[in-house]
């Protein structure tokens, strides 16, 4: 059983998340502690430019509320947005937070990603920790 458990999610409404959380559940050790996490890719600078910062904090402040209300799925989660190339992110997080097990969702690979879709590659092959992808 674990007891630092990350679980990054997708918030659109094609992904679901239920899977991964009732892994992680499953995986959990009674006194584990849970971290929810989803990664805000960076927006390009010259598109960024454009884009007002009143804009870019309120889209920031519904993404992590919409976060916060995934997170309390689990019991105890912790939520947290971060920023960068989400395969890269994710094994940081999972590095910096002293992480034992990761449960990650894989969509369902095209011929270029034939085995794993390229986030969950990268995470798979790049984590420190046991990796459980729920496809």
């Amino acid at each position: 059983m674990y007891k630092n458990i990350l679980v990054p999610v997708v918030l659109d409404k094609a992904h679901d998340t239920q899977a991964s959380f009732q892994a992680a559940r499953l995986l959990a050790d009674t006194d584990a502690v849970f971290s929810v996490v989803h990664v805000q890719e960076p927006i390009p600078a010259y598109a960024a430019s454009q884009i007002p910062n009143d804009v870019l904090a309120h889209t920031r402040h519904e993404i992590q509320e919409q976060l916060n209300q995934n997170a309390k799925e689990l019991p105890g989660a912790k939520a947290y947005l971060i920023s960068g190339h989400a395969g890269r992110a994710i094994v940081d997080f999972a590095n910096e937070n002293d992480i034992d097990c990761i449960i990650l969702a894989s969509h369902k690979p095209g011929f270029e990603d034939i085995f794993l879709g390229t986030t969950a590659n990268r995470v798979v092959h790049h984590a420190k920790c046991s990796v459980h992808v729920i496809r």
